[in-house]
């Protein structure tokens, strides 16, 4: 028997669009603890979208966050001595908190000199179906797809 689940906890919305989304974008980025640093490199990047694109910076954020949110994974089962690829379903929650590790993820390890030129960068991408975090939704949608053969091991 496992253990009671992890209370869900409720994250305030951003001081300066109040979007949960970018609160949570924001919390992912942070490193020890120093959430300042994290707001003024997303804020940073959300101009930086704007000048770049001459359009809404938190659109586009949204829009990058929508493509990189991943339909299907793949989960390890194991069936008589055997584990296989199980292709599931992503949950609502799960699928938001993949799309944001995948950006910043993918932007950390991107070129470009400074973290919020790199985010900036990742995230035009992502609005427009292309970059690092998209390439990683496809390969988790091609490992879905090459393993559908045991979707019916699915619990």
């Amino acid at each position: 028997m496992r253990r009671r689940r992890a209370p869900e906890r409720e994250v305030s919305p951003d001081p300066k669009y109040g979007s949960v989304i970018a609160a949570k974008f924001i919390n992912n980025l942070m490193w020890d603890g120093k959430k300042t640093i994290a707001q003024k490199i997303f804020y940073k990047a959300i101009e930086l979208i704007e000048q770049k694109t001459k359009s809404n910076g938190i659109e586009i954020f949204e829009k990058a966050i929508e493509n990189v949110k991943p339909k299907l994974e793949v989960r390890p089962r194991r069936v008589g001595g055997a584990t296989y690829q199980v292709p599931v379903e992503v949950r609502p929650k799960r699928q938001l908190s993949l799309a944001i590790k995948w950006i910043i993820r993918a932007a950390r390890s991107r070129p470009e000199r400074r973290m919020y030129e790199r985010l900036a960068n990742e995230i035009i991408e992502a609005s427009q179906n292309q970059g690092g975090a998209i390439k990683t939704k496809e390969n988790v949608h091609k490992m879905a797809e090459a393993n559908k053969v045991f979707a019916h091991y699915k619990w």
